[in-house]
């Protein structure tokens, strides 16, 4: 009988990745309740837990076990080493005793004492309005269970914006129209092709002063709305708010091996923080790493104090991805800090293959450099800072090397090859996709005019 264990979430060998990989069983568990057993269902031997303290995520663990089971007293023995520094700095902000450990009862924590309630109480008594905006094309079953979780939302005051982008069919039309929801369902049709026009199109329509974004595929937790709004009461200077993403589910090595490699955030965990222009950065980016467009909120006035988004980025056009990057950067550069607000959660449904893996990772390369190539169109002074980052990065990424050469092999090589690809034939698709959009939007005027 092997013994059960807990490791990293993100760690998977390099042979897991074969036809011996076994899904992983999602699991979230509520530290202040009883903890609950875990029990082998011929299929599962590890389970990816996401841990809340007063419904608050702290931290994610994978656990591991034989046919057996874990009782709830293993639960928490095999979660407490990782989970002890951000519960015991949790404890302290509340003015508690650090706990000695985790049994299967679970922690003793009263919920009046606890800061992270308070704050959100103080939020929804004076809810600021905010609108959802989900950009989506022909995917109304994908669509229609992303609605279902906003529809559970604990937040007193919001809209949903749908804009179709560029659709063949009525379908999604026909999806949104017909929705019986407490919630108010709107829907736009925005018929220039991309990623950008669809959220430019959903920030006109929208009522909101503050307007998320969020994607089909994703599934928001309940509190997503009300984190998003402690995240703005911050300062009236929080231009953006971002939150992390995790995983839906982990069923195949594809999906598993995405988080490998970083997912959607890149590492930021699950300890809230404020970046300006000047805050401590990766050397491969003029910002840190601090969240995706997926999982993403802005001031209204913030959206146009930039322009908007960029409509020669993002998916849909030949630049493939960076809208969000650029406009996360532009924020900052305006003189806006950044909230990034762990608890405002979203779970996103990776690709299931690696042929879906690879076109990301691929769309990701040529986003990258075409994000570059736009931010010196947009904002030609930044040039010395980014050859000062050129040579910066090569050092780091000449240590990064050094340090993986001796690790287990994370990612395919010819993953790695058709990223690297992409970022080679960044710059020149960006420049290809500029000319297209312009073209776009002379057709579109030309198209109005005649009306």
């Amino acid at each position: 009988m092997s013994a059960p264990a807990a490791s990293h979430p993100g760690a998977m060998a390099a042979g897991q990745a074969t036809a011996r990989y076994s899904p992983v069983q999602m699991m979230e568990i509520e530290l202040t309740e009883p903890l609950p057993a875990v029990r082998y269902d011929g299929q599962h031997r590890r389970a990816w837990v996401l841990a809340r303290l007063h419904t608050e995520p702290v931290a994610t663990c994978v656990v591991q076990f034989d046919a057996r089971g874990l009782t709830p007293d293993e639960v928490g023995a095999l979660l407490w080493p990782g989970l002890r520094e951000p519960v015991t700095q949790r404890f302290a902000a509340a003015g508690l005793p650090e706990p000695a450990t985790l049994t299967g009862e679970g922690l003793a924590a009263e919920p009046a004492a606890w800061p992270f309630l308070r704050r959100r109480h103080a939020v929804l008594a004076a809810a600021p309005f905010i609108s959802v905006v989900i950009c989506t094309r022909d995917r109304p079953d994908q669509l229609a269970a992303c609605l279902r979780h906003l529809d559970r939302q604990q937040y007193p005051r919001f809209e949903v914006v749908v804009v179709d982008n560029a659709p063949t069919s009525d379908a999604v039309r026909t999806l949104v129209e017909g929705r019986q929801s407490r919630v108010t369902y709107r829907y736009v049709v925005e018929p220039k092709g991309g990623l950008s026009w669809a959220r430019n199109a959903g920030t006109a329509a929208a009522f909101g002063e503050i307007v998320a974004f969020l994607d089909d595929d994703e599934e928001p937790d309940g509190h997503w709305l009300a984190v998003l709004a402690h995240g703005f009461a911050r300062g009236d200077d929080i231009g953006c708010v971002t939150g992390i993403i995790l995983p839906a589910r982990l069923d195949t090595p594809a999906q598993e091996m995405f988080e490998q490699i970083g997912g959607h955030s890149k590492g930021r965990g699950f300890s809230p923080a404020v970046f300006s222009r000047h805050s401590p950065q990766n050397p491969l980016y003029p910002r840190p790493p601090f969240g995706a467009g997926g999982n993403m909120a802005f001031r209204r006035e913030a959206l146009a104090r930039i322009g908007g988004f960029d409509v020669a980025l993002g998916g849909g056009t030949p630049a493939l991805a960076g809208e969000d990057t650029l406009a996360l950067t532009q924020v900052l550069l305006a003189g806006y800090r950044i909230a990034y607000e762990p608890a405002a959660l979203i779970r996103h449904n990776h690709y299931r293959d690696l042929d879906g893996l690879g076109r990301q990772l691929h769309g990701y390369g040529v986003g990258l450099m075409a994000y570059y190539t736009a931010l010196l169109r947009h904002q030609p002074s930044v040039l010395p800072g980014l050859l000062r980052l050129a040579l910066t990065a090569t050092g780091y990424l000449r240590e990064t090397k050094a340090t993986r050469s001796a690790a287990p092999q994370d990612l395919p090589a010819r993953l790695r090859r058709r990223q690297r690809r992409g970022m080679l034939t960044g710059p020149v698709a960006y420049i290809r996709s500029v000319r297209r959009q312009a073209r776009v939007a002379a057709s579109t005027v030309g198209h109005e005019a005649r009306q």
